[in-house]
């Protein structure tokens, strides 16, 4: 199955036009043809099959045969990353975050944080990669890179929010914290970890301090193993 991703679709559309990239792949790479079938989803949990009408290089039409409304994840996972000082580590972590099951992802910047501008476009391109490769039908939101301080500040989170840190202290394991289908949020900083004035910060907000195991993990690490877990949880407990 070769799934495509197009944001204009919705349950009132009758067509498709793709744009110039996805037309030249369906046309010099997967060599479609008209008549040929293919599914699009709109990354909102809408999925169509569609067969295609005009194939060229510059432009590819399809009209929709049939639909359906593919349910969103059964959890709410928000991940709070630091980007990494490299970048392909951010950007491989956005992608498997993106085949395991994530909903939300903001990039924070921390007082340790290396890398404080981020590529928002180049990540967009790697969500939607993943989503098509994996057959999802939902495209996590990427929201805008924030300080810690302005996402602490945006007021109250629902559900569980947590913090992943490396400083001594009496941390809870993240398995004993998650609870299935309830929301949860998770904070990950940068390679030189949450400063003692964030931690304390977050921590004074509600959050709860949280291991990810006995290893001390990369942030791309810490990020992914948060992830598999909630996801894990989620999946053993329906």
């Amino acid at each position: 199955m070769q799934l495509f991703y197009n944001a204009n679709l919705s349950d009132t559309s009758s067509s498709i036009i793709f744009d110039k990239d996805e037309s030249r792949h369906i046309f010099k790479v997967l060599r479609f043809k008209a008549g040929d079938t293919l599914n699009v989803t709109n990354g909102r949990g809408l999925v169509v099959e569609a067969a295609l009408t005009l194939v060229d290089p510059k432009k590819a039409v399809a009209e929709i045969i049939s639909s359906e409304k593919i349910a969103p994840l059964p959890y709410h996972l928000h991940l709070a990353v630091a980007p990494t000082k490299l970048n392909d580590r951010y950007e491989w972590f956005l992608e498997k975050a993106t085949e395991i099951g994530v909903s939300e992802i903001t990039p924070i910047i921390c007082d340790h944080s290396e890398r404080k501008v981020i590529k928002a476009d180049r990540y967009e391109r790697i969500l939607q990669s993943a989503m098509k490769q994996s057959l999802k039908a939902w495209l996590p939101t990427l929201n805008p890179a924030i300080t810690l301080k302005e996402f602490l500040d945006a007021g109250p989170k629902i559900g569980i929010h947590c913090i992943a840190h490396c400083e001594n202290s009496e941390k809870r394991s993240l398995k004993n914290v998650v609870v299935p289908h309830e929301p949860i949020t998770i904070l990950i900083g940068p390679e030189g970890d949450f400063s003692p004035n964030e931690i304390e910060q977050a921590i004074a907000l509600g959050y709860t301090e949280i291991h990810l195991g006995t290893s001390r993990l990369r942030t791309e690490t810490a990020a992914l193993v948060a992830c598999h877990s909630v996801a894990f949880i989620n999946q053993t407990s329906t």
